[in-house]
């Protein structure tokens, strides 16, 4: 029966789906997709007041989610990041003219009107250029995530300002790291050394460049 089943889907005629078809298949970005709470709540508050009548539903997630706003049609002159951390919010909506994340291809520059994307960040600098002014973070890793109408987010799972990072102390792990590597005995012990090793050259090439 599975066979006769996949031998339909493999010999049916490319020419099945029409245009029309393909269109309603397309899965709509998150900016043409529209934001009821009301209604994607209702089954929810329905259900709640037969199980608890005096009591007022609590509130949902949906509830608390802006819409993300639409693609411009013209370019914009700035960019709006959103720059996370699991226990803080560096940057909130701030609108700046470009940001430079260590992405693991290599660094990378986001300017307003960059092609959606999503970029896998590495140990590194992360630079937020609002006009004359630079600000500079070593993150530790993390992801980007363009849109298309301008917004970026970036969640890192560790950042410091990089005004706030001793390099004494740098240069004193970098060399420590580099000792327990040439000695490692283990495959864990290496794997562990050659993390620190990559982490303190990341820091080290983030102050000195």
């Amino acid at each position: 029966m599975f066979r006769q089943v996949a031998y339909r889907l493999l010999t049916r005629s490319p020419n099945t789906y029409s245009a029309g078809a393909a269109a309603t298949l397309r899965r709509p970005y998150s900016t043409e997709v529209s934001v009821d709470a009301a209604a994607g709540d209702s089954a929810f508050v329905e259900a709640w007041k037969k199980v608890a009548p005096n009591i007022d539903p609590p509130k949902t997630p949906i509830q608390f989610m802006e819409p993300r706003p639409p693609t411009p049609s013209t370019l914009p002159s700035k960019l709006t990041v959103n720059f996370v951390l699991p226990y803080a919010s560096e940057l909130s909506k701030k609108e700046v003219d470009m940001v430079i994340v260590p992405a693991t291809t290599g660094q990378m520059g986001i300017l307003p009107g960059h092609v959606p994307t999503i970029a896998e960040l590495k140990p590194g600098l992360l630079s937020v250029h609002e006009g004359n002014d630079v600000k500079k973070y070593f993150i530790s890793s993390g992801f980007a995530f363009v849109h298309s109408n301008s917004f970026a987010d970036i969640l890192a799972v560790e950042a410091i300002p990089l005004d706030r990072i001793d390099p004494a102390q740098v240069q004193k792990g970098l060399s420590d790291f580099t000792q327990k590597l040439g000695s490692a005995s283990s495959d864990l012990d290496k794997a562990e050394a050659q993390i620190g090793v990559d982490v303190h050259s990341a820091l080290n090439a983030a102050l000195t460049g």
